[in-house]
């Protein structure tokens, strides 16, 4: 393709996902939309003003103002992730956040990016016995991408310490690209916790838990006798973290809520996390700005709904070995509103792939291929179920591998 990829970024948040590309090199974001005012500030307070859209994702056209402008090799969207977190109740696309996958759709198909990277929640993959996923994977493969997903966790395939399992879902349109793409392999911690939260400098005093400042401060001095590890407070009991890492951050820590990451300081004093170390648990490097003037609040808010970095990084490495390969011409044509056979390989419910078997102009020519056995065993999928409804949902409860085709379109 070409020296640098043109990136376009939706749900841009402060930019974590737009930093991991661009720190593996190759990658330019030209293009960035966030509907979040403040997210915003500190978006271009990092990536500067220019290619930053203030907008509501459903405002925007394509072919029009700041995005008419760019041509777009890759896709990013982190889009809200909370309709189908447990923190959200998992209304998935009921929830008005949920139907946002489609609007990022709605891009995907007028601007044709050689590469879709898609990032959310782990539960996305179970959400309403996985139909949720089913729906977004074959949206993208009907739109003609090759499509690969993995859940990763951040401690383990970013090499920063903290428990974020997330889902990563990279599409390709060109077929050699996607075949040769492998998500990261699995990696050794690489900072402790004393790298990403100072233990040892006294902080401003509003991060302290104090006996007469909150009403559960004896079950914390009981509890929290170790520096090796966080904890936090779980409305009625102390939780300390097993794996010797920050829990999952979350939009909420740092307001009172009972999930905020708590660490005994080195002169035996017990305190949250600083919004600073929440960026640095996420993989920031130390010189990302936020804004002075900006509420902690937000800053919290900012660091949860943002992604592990390192991982990002590690991922964005591995979609630059494969578009190496990549030919424009290679691409699959436009296929929108055609009936298609879809394959999906689930090794079990946390990684896969999906891709297009073949388009047919009608529905009759796709019914007069499925039951011409000749033409199956050539395609090599002879063997293979066509799975829909009740089937398909009995086979995800499973939990193991197995491969299957669906009909879209």
């Amino acid at each position: 393709m070409s020296d640098t990829y043109k990136v376009i970024s939706f749900f841009a948040g402060v930019g974590g996902i737009d930093l991991g590309f661009e720190q593996a090199g190759s990658f330019e974001t030209v293009y960035a939309n966030e509907f979040d005012k403040n997210a915003q500030d500190t978006f271009a307070a990092n990536f500067g003003e220019d290619i930053l859209e203030r907008a509501d994702i459903r405002t925007v056209e394509p072919s029009q103002g700041k995005l008419g402008a760019v041509k777009a090799d890759v896709l990013l969207a982190g889009f809200p992730c909370q309709a189908f977190s447990i923190a959200g109740y998992r209304k998935g696309f009921e929830d008005e956040r949920g139907d946002l996958f489609f609007e990022t759709m709605r891009i995907v198909k007028e601007k044709q990016p050689a590469v879709v990277f898609l990032e959310n929640v782990k539960n996305l993959v179970t959400h309403d016995d996985g139909n949720t996923f089913k729906v977004i994977r074959e949206f993208l493969v009907h739109a003609g991408y090759y499509v690969k997903w993995s859940v990763l966790n951040a401690k383990d395939y970013g090499g920063i310490p903290q428990n974020r399992e997330r889902i990563y879902v990279v599409g390709f349109k060109d077929k050699q690209a996607y075949e040769k793409f492998e998500f990261p392999s699995p990696i050794p911690l690489q900072k402790s916790l004393r790298e990403v939260i100072d233990f040892a400098v006294e902080k401003d005093e509003r991060y302290y838990y104090e006996k007469d400042k909150q009403a559960f401060f004896p079950q914390l001095k009981e509890s929290m006798t170790r520096q090796d590890t966080t904890y936090q407070w779980r409305r009625q009991y102390v939780r300390e973290n097993k794996s010797g890492v920050v829990p999952t951050l979350t939009a909420n820590m740092g307001t009172g809520g009972h999930n905020v990451p708590l660490i005994l300081t080195d002169d035996k004093r017990i305190r949250k996390l600083t919004p600073r170390e929440t960026f640095n648990v996420q993989g920031y490097p130390a010189d990302y700005k936020l804004p002075e003037k900006m509420a902690n609040g937000q800053l919290y808010k900012q660091a949860g709904n943002s992604v592990a970095v390192p991982v990002i990084k590690r991922i964005a490495e591995k979609i630059k070995e494969s578009l190496e390969v990549s030919e424009l011409g290679n691409q699959s044509p436009v296929t929108e509103q055609l009936p298609a056979i879809i394959y999906t390989k689930m090794d079990g419910r946390m990684s896969g792939r999906s891709y297009p078997i073949r388009f047919f102009e009608n529905e009759a020519c796709r019914e007069e291929w499925l039951s011409d056995a000749e033409a199956r065993a050539e395609a090599g999928i002879e063997s293979i179920p066509v799975l829909s409804g009740r089937d398909f949902y009995e086979q995800v409860r499973k939990e193991k591998s197995f491969e299957f085709l669906t009909l879209v379109g």
